[in-house]
C-alpha cells in the first residue's frame, strides 16, 4: 500500500513537472514571443557593435595623436604654428551694377537660399 502511494505521488508529480515545462515550451515558441526575442538580440548586437566602433575609435585617435607626437619630435617641431585667423566673406548687394533686371521675379541673392 505504501508502494503504491510513492509511485503514484511520484507519477503526479512527473506529470505536473512535464506538463509545466511543455507549456512553457509552447509560449516560447509563439509568433509575439519568438519576435520579441529576435528584437532583443539584434538591440543587444546593436550595443555591442556600437561599443566596439566607439572602442577602435578612441583607439584610431590615441594612436594617431602618440604618431604625431613622434613625428613632431623627430622633426624637431615642439609647438603648434599659430593659424590664420579665419576668413569672413559678407555678402554685399552691388547697386550700382546689378546683375538682374528689376521686375523681375528671380533674384540672383544667394543668401536667400539659406
Amino acid at each position: 500500500m505504501f508502494r503504491r502511494t510513492f509511485w503514484f505521488t511520484t507519477g503526479v508529480a512527473a506529470g505536473v513537472w512535464a506538463t509545466t515545462k511543455v507549456n512553457r515550451k509552447l509560449k516560447q515558441l509563439t509568433p509575439e514571443s519568438l519576435a520579441a526575442t529576435a528584437a532583443n538580440k539584434a538591440v543587444e548586437a546593436g550595443h555591442r557593435l556600437k561599443d566596439r566602433a566607439v572602442g577602435f575609435a578612441l583607439d584610431v585617435r590615441h594612436n594617431m595623436a602618440q604618431r604625431e607626437a613622434e613625428l613632431g619630435e623627430a622633426l624637431g617641431i615642439h609647438e603648434n604654428p599659430e593659424l590664420a585667423a579665419p576668413r569672413s566673406f559678407v555678402a554685399i548687394e552691388n547697386r550700382n551694377n546689378p546683375k538682374y533686371v528689376e521686375r523681375s521675379t528671380y533674384s540672383y541673392n544667394r543668401n536667400e537660399d539659406h
